[in-house]
């Protein structure tokens, strides 16, 4: 998966994806999310519209870097279910979370957000320009 990073402001970044997001890269991703956290960045958007394929991995990727957004320390890469079940904790919750946006997202990717609740609590636009106006 190649990324791309476009920094709005100090504090806004998008992080463009185009390729795969899965077991192969997903560290990479949870990594560069921090790293832009460190440097200041508050809101993250993850461009989505060239993203062919996430797999549950990268599912625990965006999880990971919805903590990191919050403030939270991500979930062990290695803690397995434990991260797929704080997916569910946090999409049981109701509380939205716009420090990170999801933007352009497949309609098999919106599926899979859909099917998982990562959309109830995090926002999903239907383009990058919608997601920085937030």
């Amino acid at each position: 998966m190649k990324t791309t990073i476009d920094r709005v402001s100090d504090s806004v970044a998008v992080l463009a994806m185009d390729g795969e997001l899965d077991a192969s890269n997903y560290q990479a991703l949870i990594d560069t999310g921090q790293s832009l956290y460190g440097e200041g960045v508050r809101t993250l958007v993850l461009d989505l519209s060239d993203l062919k394929y996430m797999s549950s991995s990268g599912l625990v990727a965006v999880h990971s870097l919805a903590l990191v957004y919050r403030g939270e320390a991500p979930p062990d890469p290695e803690a397995g279910w434990q991260a797929f079940h704080a997916v569910q904790a946090d999409a049981d919750s109701g509380v939205l979370h716009e420090s990170l946006r999801l933007a352009a997202p497949s309609d098999d990717i919106g599926t899979m957000l859909d099917r998982t609740g990562i959309n109830r609590f995090l926002p999903v636009f239907a383009d990058r320009d919608s997601a920085l106006a937030g």
